[in-house]
């Protein structure tokens, strides 16, 4: 698999996306949804990847600064042809990898809290996060769950 920064220009990452966003809407209430949109996700505090098996999409992740030492990891995704196969581990490796590179002190997500995100959950407690209470500008919210990693 390989990793690249993506522009978001694509017709795959974009078909991708959407998915995301109606998956994660299909998920939790529109209020309880922190996705960032299209927009969101090429502001100049966040770095989106995809990932490609072959000419395959595979998956994408983003990682947004919240300060010099502190990120969140957003959009992460993977491509219902490729659930299974590492991809979300080789994407969360990836941005960790990236934020120890940065000098970040930590990294923090909010995710779903229904039974859709189990595997997410299971991904990030295998990394080392931890549950914690909301951060940033985020409230306590039932269809919302936060982690956080020190590194």
């Amino acid at each position: 698999m390989r990793i690249i920064e993506d522009d978001l220009s694509g017709p795959q990452i974009r078909a991708l996306l959407e998915a995301h966003f109606a998956g994660m809407l299909a998920s939790s209430p529109p209020g309880s949804c922190h996705f960032l949109d299209f927009d969101g996700l090429n502001a100049a505090d966040v770095t989106f990847w995809s990932v490609w098996d072959g000419d395959s999409l595979a998956g994408c992740g983003a990682l947004k600064e919240l300060s010099p030492e502190y990120g969140e990891i957003k959009s992460m995704r993977t491509h219902s042809d490729h659930l299974r196969k590492g991809v979300g581990a080789v994407m969360l490796e990836h941005i960790i990898a990236t934020a120890k590179a940065r000098g970040y002190q930590q990294l923090s997500l909010e995710t779903g809290s229904t039974p859709d995100f189990d595997a997410a959950h299971g991904l990030y407690l295998r990394y080392g996060f931890e549950y914690c209470p909301p951060f940033g500008d985020y409230v306590e919210d039932p269809f919302s769950r936060f982690m956080t990693l020190a590194i």
